[in-house]
């Protein structure tokens, strides 16, 4: 199937211009490449502390060169419940290597933190950084020179992104994301959606919001929204980074652990010893992250990933820009219907067809690169297929041919929208990222006066105090990465949800973040430049008219250039940069670059 015009064309471009960062990337992973297994050169001291605490077999292995050792890299902990399943995977993983005549190791642990449990508190403002630290924590269990390929545990926001900068700074070496799956579904998301904005109108207490909570994340697994922790899963499928239809298999069942031993089995097939030679530097090429923006549009999945994909490219040395994002968009037809862009959640993606349908349809489209380079297979063609249990062992099959639920998963001939879920904005506001798929047509143009606001407490309070009981654009300011970290600002969510459900035209404007549970109300986030780098957020004022038109792409305020740019800009709110650990990354605030450039530390 020949590509499509435009995703060829892009793909053309972002080559083009990456041309030099991408050859000097590669030339870095073929030299540490010629250099062989590591290990085999080290000194007799620097093995015998890498080996000491194998086992008897192990230790034979591993002295020589030829045995491959496997790195196991989890962000495993208890309190997370999308991360709780990774516990047992270390075992399950060394058993399955071992069997197939390799070692492993469990090289190190990284963080993994909860938007859920820091949204709109302190913590939330380590959680944007917590990605760049993962990426490091994860060079360093690397560093040790020992391995020839690695497994990546990990699921959620940041984890999953950070876990593959990190292993690109050793993209001679092969790598396998290890999934956990998600949770069975609980109390269905448009009912708790209405639980929320109940409890922001002051109709119902605590007690009833946190009975609602509960039942919607309540055991083992990943929250079933398609939210940042979701899109990750299926972005790494399609970019060819976990097996064929690993994403959505749920924890504690046969074919979860099936997988899992499955990824265990195939990492040592795809090193340097093996036959199969895929490393990951190489395997996420142009191609690839074209193919991840492609998935994502077409899911209408986390507005983060117009961070995490730039970062991520950067880190291959390869040049993807928000350009690029929207072009795609323009061609790319909406084929989910997931939570927040509609009730269903990922189970019943899964149940209707899942990545299988979805590749599917998109190769058949020519939306995507079929001929990019996989974990699972010589190509994206593999991944068209689903896994099951056979005889005590995974074997593929091919996928229907048709949805299972055509209100949850369609066809690309039938689209649920003919473009993709995401659109940039840009004037005299700077650019920015909008989230459409959840956004009904009629309330993606706004045009209204501004109130301007320097935290979501502020805006929470003027909400409750009934000032906003009007048309209005909130502009909530200085919530971008150098001044703050960059925090998601979900509590808005419910407050605006209301207003609009009140008939008022409502829309946000920050150079915060909002994620993939961002809601109904038209939101132009992640602008940049933002205010704390002299953007022009800065100069915006109460009463000055805001026009937001998704559609058209447009972000502007409707005031003359000249007394714009003659304004002073406002002064920043007071510092409050410390506590909950946020004096630690006050070097990154510093370092930090801007949302258009993946907002990290690294370039």
């Amino acid at each position: 199937m020949a590509v499509h015009p435009v995703l060829a064309a892009v793909t053309r471009r972002v080559v083009e211009r990456s041309a030099g960062s991408r050859g000097a990337y590669l030339d870095r992973i073929r030299e540490a490449r010629s250099q062989g297994p590591v290990r085999g050169g080290m000194g007799c001291a620097n093995l015998a502390h890498g080996f000491a605490a194998c086992g008897v077999q192990d230790k034979l292995w591993l002295r020589g060169d030829v045995t491959p050792n496997i790195a196991i890299v989890s962000a495993y902990n208890d309190m997370l419940s999308a991360h709780q399943p990774l516990q047992d995977y270390p075992e399950i993983l060394k058993s399955a290597i071992r069997a197939g005549g390799g070692t492993a190791q469990f090289a190190g642990g990284v963080p993994a933190m909860c938007d859920g449990i820091t949204q709109g508190r302190a913590g939330m403002e380590l959680s944007l950084f917590s990605r760049d630290v993962v990426a490091m924590a994860t060079a360093v269990a690397l560093s040790h020179d020992m391995f020839d390929g690695a497994l990546l545990l990990g699921v959620c926001d940041k984890i999953v992104p950070g876990l593959v900068i990190g292993a690109l700074s050793f993209g001679h070496l092969p790598a396998i994301l290890v999934p956990a799956g998600p949770m069975a579904s609980g109390l269905p998301n448009g009912e708790k959606a209405k639980v929320r904005k109940r409890f922001a109108a002051g109709e119902i207490g605590r007690e009833q919001l946190l009975a609602a909570e509960a039942a919607s994340y309540h055991s083992p697994g990943t929250c079933t929204f398609y939210g940042t922790a979701n899109s990750n899963q299926l972005l790494m499928e399609v970019m060819g980074l976990h097996l064929p239809g690993a994403s959505f298999v749920p924890p504690g069942t046969k074919l979860r652990d099936g997988l899992t031993e499955a990824a265990g089995r195939r990492i040592l097939k795809i090193t340097d010893l093996g036959d199969g030679y895929t490393p990951i530097g190489e395997l996420l090429d142009e191609r690839a992250f074209v193919n991840g923006v492609v998935a994502l549009l077409a899911t209408g999945g986390s507005t983060n990933h117009t961070l995490h994909l730039v970062a991520m490219a950067a880190a291959a040395g390869i040049e993807l820009t928000w350009d690029d994002f929207d072009e795609l968009s323009k061609v790319t037809p909406l084929l989910t219907r997931l939570y927040p862009n509609g009730t269903a959640d990922v189970n019943h993606f899964h149940a209707a067809g899942g990545t299988a349908f979805l590749i599917g349809e998109l190769i058949d489209a020519g939306l995507l690169h079929e001929d990019a380079r996989t974990v699972g297979g010589d190509t994206l063609a593999a991944y068209r297929k689903v896994p099951e249990v056979v005889g005590g062992k995974v074997e593929w099959r091919v996928a229907p041919g048709q949805s299972g639920d055509t209100e949850v998963l369609r066809p690309a001939a039938e689209p649920f929208d003919t473009h993709g879920g995401l659109h940039t904005v840009r004037g005299n506001l700077g650019r920015a990222v909008v989230k459409v798929s959840a956004v009904r047509p009629e309330h993606r143009i706004i045009e209204a006066p501004a109130r301007v606001f320097d935290s979501q407490e502020a805006l929470q309070e003027a909400f409750a105090a009934g000032e906003l009981d009007r048309d209005v654009v909130a502009v909530v300011r200085n919530q971008g990465p150098r001044a703050n970290g960059m925090p998601e600002l979900h509590r808005l969510t419910p407050p605006l949800s209301v207003l609009q459900d009140r008939g008022h035209r409502v829309a946000l404007v920050t150079d915060g973040r909002m994620s993939g549970a961002s809601g109904a109300v038209p939101a132009a986030i992640h602008v940049s430049p933002e205010a704390a780098a002299g953007g022009p957020l800065a100069r915006v004022r109460d009463g000055d008219v805001v026009r937001l038109d998704a559609d058209a792409g447009v972000l502007e305020v409707l005031v003359s250039a000249e007394e714009f740019a003659a304004r002073e800009p406002a002064a920043g709110p007071p510092d409050q940069t410390y506590g909950t650990g946020r004096e630690l990354f006050q070097a990154f605030r510093h370092a930090v670059g801007p949302a258009e450039r993946g907002a990290g530390v690294f370039s």
